[in-house]
């Protein structure tokens, strides 16, 4: 028997041989129409004995030098829920991801379950016919997924596992992605490698959390509440036809923790911070290409908005008007001149009102809008009306609750025999969290082996803040007095001027009477 399987082997090695040279030659003679045709025919007549359908999933899509979504996101589920089963596995850090990424390796087939069926993937590449360099990264070497199923199963497979697979594969690129802090960058600044993005980023590693914000229990809490309700309500959004988006007004002091307050937000939902500089924008249609730029699942932040733009248009008004004035009594014709431009920033209200809940608004969804500011009166009524900033956050002085989770942040200090004193101080005296914190912090070997030093440095600083405060108010009210007492004096002035000049008047009235009397007189004569 094993003679003649020695035999046989050698004729079967070359009757495969001479069949793959004939069927070359014979592909040479064929025409190119008669070859499609024989092969469109016998892939019908494997279609028609294979009960098996093939779905493929390429890298690039229509844009050559853009990796497909959905090509991510079957690489991002298939790793996460399947990669355990494969046999032969690639890892790597991704770009923008924080945790290595575990997938299959190419040429490499796992299988997965669903509602029932099962799904046979397998992971393939294709390399050119000729080395041609190639200006496209899709074009060099092509990467695929081809998923295989029974054709019993077509429809779950469309209507139902495919979308699923691109909300868990969305999900799981999200949980992995290096979160980012995004700035706008000048207006007409361009990358040096040619990239077209309108923003420059880098990884978002502020640690703040809603635990280490000073800010009162009750107020914190709201404010976590109205968070999560805002990113589980997707639906509800949809229902009452507004677009997934939010926004909130900080305001208070400086250094009341508004920009910690967006940090923990951030860390909260996992979600990419752009902070926009409206000074760097020349126009409002620059500003909604930016926005048209930012991500789901993200914070636009502007921050010191009172102090960002001329959003009033006041400036451009004083200007026309000048140039009216100068122009009045002047006939002679005048040359056409060429727009005029502001030094600043060419923003205007009408802009950021359509930024923040125009049509444009709705392009994308689950985006959180901030806005801050030190001096909320000072905003246009317009911009911070619920609908636009849907919820209002005062950041104000650090109070007795707040500083107590300054201290076991700082110090590990829960209760302390100073706290009755410090907390009367409190309430009695406007500290910033921000100078709170720098009084607790141990900047010395001794502060940070003693919590007693730092919270009797602390006592001192709010006695001393308490004293400044009353002599500013006294200063403050000699101010006061003394403006009033200069008014009251300059409306006494203006009364006696008054007074006078009415004197006067009277005086010249007679003189004028006795003077016409004297010429009537002489005229009788």
């Amino acid at each position: 028997m094993e003679g003649a399987m020695v035999e046989w082997w050698p004729w079967f090695g070359s009757a495969v041989a001479s069949t793959i040279f004939l069927w070359s030659m014979v592909q040479n003679h064929i025409p190119d129409t008669l070859r499609l045709n024989l092969a469109a025919l016998a892939a019908k007549l494997t279609a028609y004995f294979n009960p098996y359908l093939q779905i493929t999933i390429s890298e690039n899509g229509a844009q050559r030098w853009k990796r497909s979504e959905l090509f991510l996101a079957v690489e991002a589920y298939l790793s996460d829920a399947c990669a355990r089963r494969a046999r032969r596995l690639k890892a790597e850090l991704g770009k923008d991801s924080k945790n290595i990424q575990v997938s299959i390796d190419d040429h490499e087939g796992v299988t997965d379950d669903f509602s029932g069926a099962t799904l046979w993937w397998h992971a393939s590449k294709q390399r050119p016919k000729s080395n041609v360099i190639s200006l496209y990264p899709g074009e060099d070497e092509k990467r695929f997924y081809r998923v295989t199923f029974h054709k019993q199963h077509h429809d779950l497979v469309l209507d139902s596992y495919l979308p699923f697979i691109l909300g868990e594969g969305r999900t799981v690129i999200i949980k992995n992605r290096q979160r980012r802090l995004f700035t706008n960058k000048a207006s007409g600044s361009s990358s040096p490698y040619g990239a077209k993005s309108a923003w420059s980023h880098v990884p978002f590693e502020h640690p703040a959390t809603f635990d280490t914000l000073a800010m009162d229990p009750k107020q914190k809490e709201d404010v976590i509440d109205d968070l999560m309700a805002f990113q589980e309500s997707k639906e509800y959004y949809a229902k009452v036809g507004k677009a997934w988006k939010r926004g909130y007004l900080l305001y208070g002091p400086p250094g009341t923790g508004k920009s910690t307050m967006i940090a923990a937000m951030a860390n909260f939902l996992d979600y990419d911070v752009y902070d926009l500089e409206l000074t760097a924008i020349n126009n409002n249609t620059e500003l909604r290409k930016l926005f048209i730029e930012t991500t789901d699942k993200s914070i636009i932040v502007i921050e010191d908005i009172d102090c960002s733009a001329d959003l009033t248009g006041k400036r451009r008004k004083d200007k026309k008007a000048s140039r009216d004035k100068d122009s009045d009594g002047n006939d002679k014709p005048k040359l056409p001149i060429e727009p005029e431009k502001d030094d600043a920033a060419n923003v205007t209200l009408s802009g950021l009102l359509n930024f923040i809940d125009g049509l444009w608004s709705a392009c994308g969804g689950e985006r959180i809008i901030i806005f801050t500011t030190n001096y909320k009166e000072k905003l246009d009524p317009a911009l911070i009306r619920r609908g636009r900033m849907d919820k209002h956050i005062e950041m104000s002085y650090c109070r007795f609750e707040s500083f107590k989770v300054l201290a076991k942040n700082y110090l590990d200090v829960v209760e302390h025999e100073l706290f009755g004193e410090i907390q009367q101080l409190l309430e009695e005296t406007d500290m910033s969290p921000a100078d709170v914190a720098e009084n607790l912090m141990p900047m010395s070997k001794k502060k940070k082996r003693d919590p007693d030093v730092c919270l009797a440095g602390l006592i001192e600083a709010l006695k001393q803040a308490k004293e400044d405060a009353a002599v500013a108010k006294a200063k403050e009210e000699e101010v006061a007095k003394e403006a009033e007492a200069k008014k009251a004096k300059e409306k006494e002035e203006a009364e006696m001027k008054k007074a006078k000049e009415k004197d006067q008047g009277k005086d010249k009235t007679s003189e004028e009477a006795i003077g016409d009397n004297m010429q009537a007189d002489k005229i009788q004569e």
